[in-house]
């Protein structure tokens, strides 16, 4: 009796707090329980946000506070959404449910880890690799993230790299001072998890090109190298990142660009992957969408969604993203044809979405007062393309189809184009 009346206590604690903290932000109290329903006047809605996090609602460890003013707009009196919300990030370097408790606590409501979808959540449909022996590189939880995502037996590049140490050379500080013998009963590697940017990207870059050349085995050599090589799985494509710089940082893409530049000058061939997901990848968009109805289906709300908002920052990853799913919707309802991911090894629901729309926010890498992304800069002879080499550029994919000052404008405006009260 005495644990529950401990239990108990530390519940109702936890309460006062919660409410406590959202009284502060100015917000409404929380909902008493998962399954509350919707404001009785409002009818349900045919509509959800995907919505971009740096840049949109955060800049580095600091909420904008236009998150907080779209929010109070979001969320109804007792504390839940008004309409199916997903947080569709290119990060990957935390776990799912840390990213949903440090959105709740910048934002002041309950986000479920189901809503957040990181760069590398898709992976999770890629069940043909999870029993492979695969190395992974990024940083942050990696060995975790792997396994959540249903990678069973995974190897870091510091692993790799300590039964190995004369691959590791650029470093002089970490140059092994003698020459180990060398190793012949480490495991052969089958693929390659890349979940994110590492943090000494000439030690990762130098050890998967090993392991790629080596089909595996990086103690030995081979005469020629293999092709096709060993399958490799990549999230996030951005070349660039807002954070709380001035200017935009290199994001995993710029690394990316790297291993693809190496690999083909060494080799002579194209780096190819098995999967490559993240914004603006289709299957990171019909993953969000599948979230958006799983979550319409807990709340009861009966109407299909038919209409999608993506939200964000970033021309080539949010806005190009947005657009292609968009042109996949209405090419897949045009023709006919069954709807598939990962190349077809994830056989979807029938899809009642019919559009996708992108609004594009000024509050992190898009500049209005700058050179618009679809047009050359002075004196160059085009624009530069910061997209991934396998998405071919196509100018009309990266127009939004509006432009705001912020994601509480973004609100505002579809909220007024579906006829919902603010």
């Amino acid at each position: 009796m005495a644990v529950l009346r401990y239990l108990a206590a530390v519940r109702a604690a936890r309460g006062l707090w919660w409410r406590a903290a959202r009284a502060s932000l100015g917000l409404p109290g929380p909902c008493p329980g998962r399954g509350c329903s919707v404001d009785a006047a409002q009818s349900p809605p045919t509509f959800g946000f995907l919505l971009d996090i740096d840049g949109v609602l955060v800049r580095g460890h600091r909420v904008i506070p236009a998150a907080l003013e779209a929010f109070r707009r979001l969320v109804n009196a007792h504390g839940q959404l008004r309409v199916p919300v997903v947080f569709v990030t290119n990060a990957g370097n935390i776990l799912q449910h840390s990213k949903a408790q440090e959105l709740s606590a910048l934002l002041g409501f309950k986000v479920e880890p189901d809503q957040v979808i990181l760069s590398h959540s898709p992976m999770k449909l890629f069940s043909q690799y999870h029993n492979k022996r695969m190395l992974v590189s990024g940083q942050g939880p990696l060995v975790e993230n792997a396994r959540v995502l249903g990678f069973e037996n995974v190897v870091t590049v510091d692993e790799l790299r300590m039964a190995f140490p004369v691959l590791d050379m650029v470093d002089l500080q970490r140059r092994p001072k003698t020459t180990p013998l060398p190793r012949n009963d480490f495991p052969a590697i089958e693929g390659v998890l890349l979940l994110g940017e590492p943090v000494r990207w000439e030690t990762n870059l130098q050890l998967i090109m090993d392991v790629l050349l080596s089909n595996g085995n990086p103690g030995t050599g081979l005469a020629t190298a293999p092709y096709p090589h060993l399958p490799v799985l990549a999230s996030n494509m951005d070349l660039l990142w807002m954070a709380e710089a001035k200017m935009p940082r290199f994001g995993h893409g710029t690394f990316l660009l790297c291993l693809e530049t190496i690999y083909r000058k060494v080799t002579g061939k194209e780096l190819r992957y098995e999967g490559l997901m993240g914004k603006p990848s289709v299957l990171t968009y019909q993953y969000a969408e599948d979230l958006i109805r799983q979550q319409a289906e807990r709340r009861g709300w009966a109407a299909p969604i038919q209409k999608l908002y993506a939200i964000g920052d970033n021309p080539m990853s949010d806005v190009y993203g947005a657009n292609l799913f968009h042109k996949y919707l209405q090419m897949a309802k045009h023709d006919g044809a069954e709807e598939r991911g990962a190349d077809g090894l994830w056989k979807r629901r029938p899809s009642a979405t019919q559009s996708c729309a992108s609004i594009l926010v000024c509050t992190g890498v898009y500049n209005p007062k700058g050179p618009e992304p679809t047009r050359p800069a002075q004196d160059a002879v085009e624009a530069p393309f910061h997209g991934h080499r396998d998405f071919s550029f196509s100018p009309g994919l990266m127009e939004a189809s509006h432009i705001v000052n912020d994601v509480n404008e973004a609100v505002q405006l579809v909220f007024h184009k579906e006829g919902w009260a603010l």
